[in-house]
């Protein structure tokens, strides 16, 4: 089960780079930003069914982990983007 829960988090993670990626494009509050943040939600739970690991307590803490960090490295991999294109921070 631990290299289960350790697939999950990995592939949560993963998932969540293109969504932090458009978080971070989107206005805060808008509908693409709350949409950027939920909508990886139902993958979070597909991929606990998928990997058999269950809604056990132990996993929330590596499973939220690994969502905001994928959240967050997105959102930074748009900055680093733009600031390797030179594009102006208002597109």
């Amino acid at each position: 089960m631990t290299i289960n829960i350790i697939k999950a988090a990995v592939s949560i993670l993963l998932t969540n780079l293109p969504f932090g990626y458009w978080r971070a494009m989107s206005g805060k509050y808008s509908r693409n930003w709350f949409l950027a943040i939920h909508l990886p939600v139902l993958l979070v739970v597909f991929f606990r069914f998928y990997f058999e690991i269950g809604f056990a307590f132990i996993t929330y803490p590596i499973l939220v982990a690994s969502f905001f960090t994928g959240q967050v490295a997105g959102g930074k991999l748009k900055y680093i983007v733009r600031k390797k294109n030179k594009m102006p921070e208002n597109e």
